[in-house]
């Protein structure tokens, strides 16, 4: 499986499958998860609703992945994974991992090819970006799935994709 950097915006990019770093509750947020919310329209609420209804009647578990229609974006699916809080004092990065790999197997579960991933918990989950790079790429790297085989990982501003160029060639 091919991994790319991107600089820009989840919510554009052209791909099978979009991570959302949702919220518990699947019904939108801020960050990537009120981005994509608002980009891709009411049928993914719609559709996580019907989970909530249905299968998720707590939410959705930290490091737990679900599928919904994209809606209006630009890519078949939304694959939704809760991220954990960061911690200075309890180390969660298991469950951090646990988003990238759950993700991905719903993404090779649903046939998608290509995957775009956010930084999942380095936003308002205060996640240090270079620590949460190398999370996303330790699962990344050491994935082998059936059908995908371009995962990217799209970072929204400068100075976070160059820590993850950085931590990218650093191996």
């Amino acid at each position: 499986m091919d991994i790319t950097l991107v600089r820009g915006d989840i919510t554009v990019e052209r791909v099978d499958a979009v991570v959302n770093a949702a919220n518990s509750s699947l019904l939108g947020g801020g960050g990537v998860d009120g981005a994509i919310h608002r980009k891709g329209g009411p049928a993914i609420l719609a559709d996580c609703r019907a989970l909530r209804a249905s299968r998720y009647g707590r939410g959705l578990p930290t490091g737990q992945a679900v599928a919904t229609t994209a809606g209006d974006l630009p890519a078949r699916w939304v694959v939704h994974t809760v991220g954990p809080v960061w911690s200075a004092g309890e180390d969660r990065s298991a469950l951090l991992r646990d988003c990238y790999a759950n993700s991905l197997a719903v993404a090779d579960e649903l046939g998608a090819a290509t995957i775009a991933f956010p930084l999942i918990s380095a936003g308002i989950y205060g996640w240090p970006a270079d620590d949460a790079v190398r999370q996303a790429l330790s699962v990344l790297r050491a994935a082998t799935p059936v059908s995908v085989t371009e995962a990217r990982l799209v970072l929204f501003g400068a100075d976070t994709f160059a820590t993850a160029e950085r931590v990218y060639s650093a191996g």
